[in-house]
């Protein structure tokens, strides 16, 4: 399954987005302006503010306001890739060189500042104390799973609910805010605004699930990254937590090893234990369920095109290769 037709049901409205991005990107400070137009228009798939956008038109929103809170989610997502990179000292995203590898980590660290201000600057045009709590919130909560994922590198003893507490926090909740919007932009009751969020959480969650296990199970070329830079950074992923705790001892051990020590010297090893103990299907499996919940949150829509996308998505994020 592709996302062309979802792109194409919110053509208009993405290219009003893109028009808002790249005029509040404008800065006066030239580095600011390579930089940030560098990783905005790197090929990315656009999710978040695609789904701030079909949530408020799945509620039958007919203003603008969306285009501008489509923008704000994806200046915030691109400052956290900003400083995402830098901690991980990752070379390649989206197939490309990273943009501290091309402009350097003081640099990246800086325009990712920048885009957060930005972003703020943005909220505070959009005149609603809602969406500024929302939004604020967000921001300090995604900080916060950055910090957790940074504790967890390297500690073998991570759980699954602590690495899923880090998933909750460092990626679903943006999704979670992108689609949250969409119902507070209409004004619907708070019920229907907790199911669209609760929608987003368990799609981004999905989503990162995935995301876990093509470092294990995909090309470099269609993943647009290194196979196995999770496991260089040491971080204790789901794939790697199942087949510690359901392997042999040596499979354990050579896992908990590549874990604690980081780099690549134990990767045949750990695929190895990783496709004996069912490590992907039980990833997989885990993230289906994600999606499953997801598409139940939606029930309440009124049957449209956008309710279908939103609901096709979440599919997609679980039958994706990259």
């Amino acid at each position: 399954m592709q996302v062309d037709h979802i792109k194409a049901l919110v053509a208009d409205d993405m290219q009003a987005v893109d028009e808002v991005i790249q005029k509040r990107l404008s800065s006066e400070v030239v580095l600011v302006n390579q930089l940030s137009h560098y990783i905005v228009n790197s090929g990315g798939k656009r999710l978040r503010p695609i789904l701030s956008l079909m949530a408020s038109r799945a509620y039958g929103y007919e203003g603008s306001h969306h285009h501008n809170l489509a923008a704000i989610i994806e200046f915030i997502h691109t400052a956290t890739l900003l400083h995402d990179d830098v901690v991980d000292e990752s070379e390649l995203r989206r197939g490309k060189e990273t943009a501290n590898a091309l402009f350097g980590n003081a640099a990246s660290v800086l325009v990712g500042d920048f885009l957060y201000s930005r972003a703020f600057e943005m909220m505070v045009d959009v005149d609603d104390m809602k969406v500024m709590k929302i939004l604020a919130e967000t921001t300090n909560v995604i900080a916060e799973g950055e910090v957790m994922q940074l504790m967890n590198c390297h500690d073998a003893d991570t759980t699954e609910q602590r690495y899923l507490d880090v998933i909750h926090a460092k990626t679903a909740k943006l999704f979670e805010a992108a689609t949250r919007l969409g119902a507070v932009l209409c004004g619907r009751t708070e019920a229907e605004e907790n199911a669209m969020a609760s929608y987003g959480m368990h799609l981004g969650t999905a989503f990162q699930l995935i995301d876990d296990v093509l470092d294990y199970s995909s090309s470099s070329e269609e993943m647009g990254k290194n196979v196995g830079d999770d496991l260089a950074e040491g971080k204790p992923t789901l794939p790697l937590i199942f087949a510690m705790r359901n392997g042999t001892k040596e499979q354990s051990d050579v896992v908990r090893k590549a874990i604690e020590d980081g780099g690549l010297d134990y990767l045949e090893p750990v695929m190895q234990a990783i496709k004996e103990t069912g490590a992907i299907e039980y990833t997989e499996k885990t993230a289906k369920n994600e999606a499953d919940l997801a598409i139940q949150q939606l029930d309440h829509l009124p049957e449209s095109d956008y309710k279908k996308a939103l609901q096709d998505l979440a599919r997609y994020s679980v039958d994706r290769s990259y």
